[in-house]
């Protein structure tokens, strides 16, 4: 690199002198060579210039070694290797009666021409000079009767060529001072090269140790950065092994980064916070915002901002059972708080998932034991057997059924109900079936309160649920959950489809239980319906239809009109076809009751397949 350097230097020199004019022979003119002497006889040099009486002329014997001795003073006080070679070549009469042909620079094992070399000859010379390949020799050159490559030599290396000619043959005195210029020439070389080496390997070794300064820097910062993550994650593994739960690590967090940590479930709910400006309440959580939040972070690698938080998800082995995150409102957080909060979602996700298993357990034994209540059970095991679960079945309960329309009863659906269940304080066993999922709970519910959990829960109110009168003893729960059947289904078949029923505000519906006489029901139907449904299947017509809703309206006509999507006048029409064709005066109260309970019987308990058996 310091040779290269060096290269470049001495091209960039060349390229600039190639530039400048020269005489006839292709050498500069004496103005323009820089660094040069005066020229022989002229009595001065540069070194002279002191005030005083002028000293006695030397005389030419003396003129050849003193020429010599500036020359080599200068050529050493240089530390250029163009203007060394450039000295040498002006000055090379001092030996002699020669002249300089050309001069070469070896850099890089590269013998590049000085800018000083003649053009006449230069392709010839160029060509002798390489052919010598580092000794001296003879060079031809028109119209001088010798001349010679004369190799610049140091100790260990070949510094160049100088390419001597002359208009006679030397004597041995002027070869021998030739030889001394060369020697001069090339020690001077020596010297500039070592000079140059010297400033550049000051230079590399400088270079050197601000890399190795750098570098120290750098392995400090990264042997620094591990032992703080092995420090961040050996004590979020002790907080998570010490079994102090979410809170525990949520403090520990929070004392690691500065900043309001928590823990929320995956339904957006809540479970730690340590850190100030807690929202008090916390805000119920949107489903279906969440569930695209929980989607859209779990499409990336490591915590993402979801407007001021950093988000991370924990799931172990792909199921996601909680949010972990850091309230970053000024976003002031580093790479050191996104790799804690990624250490702590992996100290939380064996927590979580224990908390789940043994939940998993807990509702496997939960929905065990209300599956034997509802069927019947014997009464000490079913003891023994709540106590284990933490359970008081000891207390009066109510069955309680839930059906949502776009909700399966599944899993997934059955703990969404437990859930609900739980945040408005019912104590409960849960079990589900084919189409409901089934609560013994352990008080009577508040009216409203389960339903609006849910309908926040689901997304959607068209949910219906039913309640059973109380239970007294185990025995009764089996037929306290056809109450809370029958419940339901009396509000599914109402005006009012989807809200809370009672089994013990039902009033006339209670008699039309699925303990009852079909046979009877049918009959009582059949004297009072049967025409108008003898008609509506012959005629593909709706007539007891429209006396049902016309009943549930309370006789409303307009009410009744749009519940039927009809004209208010075709409704006036129907009704007085049902007066014609039952034979019944809507208008009698004897009437108009038993029509009224037996519009209710066959849509709620009957159904109208009751009427087809009519037919």
């Amino acid at each position: 690199m310091a040779s290269s350097r060096a290269h470049n230097l001495y091209r960039r020199r060349c390229d600039r002198e190639s530039s400048l004019p020269r005489d006839s022979g292709g050498r500069l003119p004496m103005a323009a060579r820089r660094g040069s002497l005066p020229p022989r006889g002229s009595g001065r040099h540069p070194t002279a210039a002191r005030r005083g009486p002028r000293p006695p002329a030397p005389t030419p014997a003396d003129r050849v070694p003193h020429e010599l001795m500036v020359l080599s003073s200068a050529l050493f006080d240089t530390l250029d290797e163009g203007e060394i070679l450039s000295l040498a070549m002006d000055h090379i009469a001092a030996a002699g009666p020669y002249g300089a042909e050309a001069a070469y620079l070896e850099v890089d094992g590269d013998l590049v021409p000085s800018p000083r070399n003649g053009q006449v000859h230069a392709l010839a010379v160029d060509r002798r000079v390489r052919e010598l390949a580092g000794e001296d020799g003879p060079v031809t050159v028109p119209g001088r009767p010798w001349g010679r490559a004369l190799g610049l030599r140091g100790l260990e290396r070949l510094h160049g060529y100088l390419v001597v000619t002359s208009h006679s043959r030397p004597t041995d005195a002027e070869r021998s001072l030739l030889a001394t210029l060369v020697q001069h020439t090339a020690a001077a070389l020596s010297v500039a090269f070592a000079h140059r080496h010297q400033r550049e390997d000051a230079l590399e070794l400088h270079r050197l140790r601000e890399e190795r300064t750098a570098l120290q820097g750098r392995l400090i910062s990264v042997v620094a950065e591990l032992e703080y993550q092995q420090a961040v994650h050996a004590l979020l593994a002790d907080v998570a092994a010490s079994g102090g739960g979410e809170e525990a690590l949520t403090r520990a967090l929070h004392g690691l980064t500065g900043l309001p940590a928590l823990v929320e479930d995956r339904f957006g709910r809540l479970r730690s916070w340590t850190g100030p400006d807690r929202p008090d309440p916390y805000p119920q959580p949107d489903p279906v915002r969440q569930d695209e939040m929980l989607s859209a972070v779990g499409r990336q690698a490591g915590p993402v901002r979801v407007k001021d938080r950093l988000v991370t998800l924990v799931r172990p082995q792909g199921e996601v059972l909680g949010v972990l995150a850091l309230v970053d409102v000024r976003g002031e957080a580093d790479e050191h708080t996104l790799r804690a909060l990624e250490d702590g979602a992996a100290s939380l996700a064996p927590e979580l998932a224990h908390l789940r298993n043994l939940a998993e357990v807990e509702s496997r034994l939960h929905r065990e034991l209300a599956d034997d209540l509802l069927a019947g059970t014997d009464e000490a095991s079913a003891y023994a057997r709540s106590e284990a679960v933490g359970h008081d079945l000891h207390r009066r309960h109510y069955v309680v059924v839930v059906q949502w329309s776009n909700r399966t009863a599944d899993d997934s659906f059955a703990q969404t109900v437990g859930r609900a269940a739980s945040a408005v304080g019912m104590h409960s066993l849960l079990t589900r079936r084919s189409d409901h999922v089934v609560l013994v709970a352990d008080d009577r519910p508040h009216a409203r309160a389960l339903y609006e959990a849910l309908a926040r829960e689901t997304g959607t109110r068209s949910g219906t649920i039913g309640v059973s009168s109380p239970c007294d003893s185990l025995d009764d729960i089996p037929h306290r959950y056809e109450e809370a059947q029958r419940a339901l289904e009396v509000r599914r078949h109402s005006r009012e489809h989807h809200g809370t029923t009672f089994f013990d505000e039902l009033g006339l519906y209670r008699i039309l239980g699925p303990g009852n006489d079909y046979r009877e029901l049918e009959t009582f139907v059949h004297e009072w319906l049967g025409p108008l449904i003898d008609y509506d299947s012959r005629h593909h017509t709706a007539m007891v239809e429209t006396l049902s809703q016309y009943f549930d309206c309370g006789g409303n006509y307009d009410e009744t009109a749009e519940s039927l999507a009809i004209h208010r006048s075709t409704l006036r029409y129907r009704l007085q076809r049902i007066r014609n064709i039952s034979g019944n005066d809507l208008a009698n109260v004897e009437d108009r009751l038993n029509l009224q309970v037996a519009t209710r019987v066959w849509k709620i308990v009957l159904g109208e397949q009751a009427g087809e058996r009519h037919r």
